[in-house]
């Protein structure tokens, strides 16, 4: 299990985001949401601890805090919405690099356990016939499954999505999101993700955390957190009613 007990953080010693507790368990989907601004990026790189926090998270007992990066990268993985393409690798050398962490040294090279780990990996999200092939000659969706299969050999407990399908069409975002509800399901992990579309929280999420300038105003499950009136607060329109009026239209 995740938990975050009474965090706040931000940039130039000044919160954007105060007091956070929740919990994620093992198995669960867990989104954040929110407007722009409000501090979902923040708290998630908190989670992550790649900027500095206030309170207490907890991964099964132990505080993040004390792990070296080493340790962190076994447990906790990040997956963005953009992510640079610097070298020519292979679909199969990038994913590689999710087994990096397990290393013995700096010299050392990936074993059998490992190829067969990353190989996985990459059939968990149906790439295996373009394993060999450059990832700069992929399209954006197979790029970012690529990414997906680099963070599932990372073999972490949580994965921290960071709006990972923003610029994807929305069978690749599909797409995108069941593997990551399978690999939570079958692998008894946790996904913790920063989305926008609020249908598709709808239908992934078991739990949601809404925010609003830095504060939670709902969470627990969809039905719990998604009621009209606390939507139209954070969101300043009355979402149930545009995607009522939205959906008709396909009638």
């Amino acid at each position: 299990m995740l938990e975050l007990r009474s965090v706040s953080c931000g940039y130039d010693n000044e919160d954007v985001v105060h007091d956070i507790t929740f919990e994620a368990k093992r198995g669960e989907i867990l989104c954040i949401v929110g407007p722009n601004g409000c501090g979902k990026s923040t708290l998630l790189k908190a989670i992550g601890n790649i900027i500095e926090y206030k309170g207490n998270i907890i991964l099964d007992e132990s505080n993040i805090e004390n792990s070296n990066r080493k340790e962190l990268a076994k447990n906790i993985a990040l997956m963005t919405q953009t992510n640079n393409i610097y070298f020519p690798y292979t679909v199969y050398e990038t994913v590689c690099l999710g087994r990096y962490a397990y290393l013995k040294g700096a010299l050392s090279s990936l074993s059998k356990e490992d190829r067969d780990i990353v190989i996985e990996a990459i059939k968990s999200v149906g790439l295996i016939e373009l394993k060999d092939k450059l990832i700069s000659e992929l399209s954006g969706g197979q790029l970012q499954r690529v990414f997906l299969a680099r963070a599932f050999a990372q073999n972490p407990q949580v994965i921290l999505l960071d709006e990972p399908t923003n610029h994807l069409d929305l069978k690749c975002q599909i797409e995108i999101l069941e593997y990551l509800s399978s690999w939570a399901k079958k692998n008894n992990k946790i996904v913790i993700g920063v989305l926008h579309d609020l249908n598709l929280v709808n239908l992934f999420s078991d739990k949601i955390v809404m925010l609003s300038q830095g504060d939670i105003i709902g969470k627990g499950t969809p039905k719990e957190v998604f009621l009209e009136e606390d939507l139209e607060t954070v969101y300043n329109i009355n979402v149930k009613d545009f995607m009522i009026k939205a959906l008709k239209k396909w009638q």
